[in-house]
Formats: C-alpha cells, sequence, structure tokens
C-alpha cells in the first residue's frame, strides 16, 4: 500500500495550469499594451544566427524587420479574423495586438546580407556571419 501525503492546494495548481499553460500575459509598453508576444527560438551555428518567431495568422504584408544601431527590431499586428458575436454571449480566445521583439546583433553580424522569408506562420531569420581573417604581422628585432 502507498502512502499519499495531503496536499489541499493540489487540485488549485493542476486547475491553475490547465488554464494559464497557453497562456501569455499582456505587456505594457510606452506604446499602450500589446495583448500578442510571439514566442521567439535563437540559435547558432558556425555560418549564422537563427532566429525563427512563431506568428499563425499574422500576414507578410503586417510584419516589419529593421535594423538600426546593430539592434534587429520585429514588429507588426496580428489582427482579429474570425469573431463570433451571439445574442448572449462574446468569446475570443486567440490574442490578438501590435508585437514587437527586439535583439541586439553581435559584431561578427552581417547585417548587410540578413534574408527572412515567413512560411507556415514562421518568421525564419538567417543572420550570416561575417569572417573575420587573423592576420599575423611580423616585427622585424632591431
Amino acid at each position: 500500500m502507498l502512502v499519499t501525503r495531503f496536499d489541499p492546494f493540489r487540485e488549485i495548481r493542476e486547475l491553475e495550469n490547465k488554464i494559464f499553460q497557453n497562456y501569455a500575459p499582456a505587456v505594457q509598453t510606452d506604446k499602450g499594451i500589446n495583448a500578442f508576444t510571439p514566442s521567439v527560438n535563437t540559435r547558432e551555428d558556425e555560418k549564422a544566427y537563427y532566429i525563427e518567431v512563431d506568428l499563425p495568422g499574422v500576414k507578410k504584408e503586417d510584419i516589419k524587420v529593421d535594423i538600426k544601431d546593430n539592434t534587429l527590431t520585429i514588429s507588426g499586428e496580428r489582427k482579429l479574423k474570425n469573431e463570433v458575436k451571439e445574442d448572449d454571449y462574446y468569446k475570443i480566445e486567440t490574442a490578438i495586438g501590435k508585437f514587437t521583439r527586439t535583439f541586439t546583433l553581435p559584431e561578427d553580424a552581417d547585417i548587410e546580407n540578413i534574408d527572412a522569408k515567413n512560411e507556415n506562420g514562421v518568421l525564419d531569420i538567417e543572420i550570416p556571419k561575417v569572417k573575420k581573417e587573423e592576420s599575423v604581422k611580423t616585427i622585424e628585432v632591431k
């Protein structure tokens, strides 16, 4: 027989996890409240840096990618597409609104050759690395 310790708050924690498992909190910015904050994956290999932004339901015309002062800014807006209105209820579960994500680029980022494409609701950004040539200078001893 297994002994199980009584936890009076277990059911409450389970309920919170079910409710908030896909919840992204609203973010207060100087431009207002952003209800939609896209998820981002970043990775790197020897050739480039990669940023993958989950943007389901966002058209490529509504996405803007800017570079200023070695900072990459991804911004846009996710608009409401299907809304259900009835006499006795109104429900929207999809987070909508304007979003902005900002990344500071490393010194070896080749900002002139950045490639961005939007396929299947995922914005893929590839930032190539600049190859730094190591030069060895021999100094003559006098």
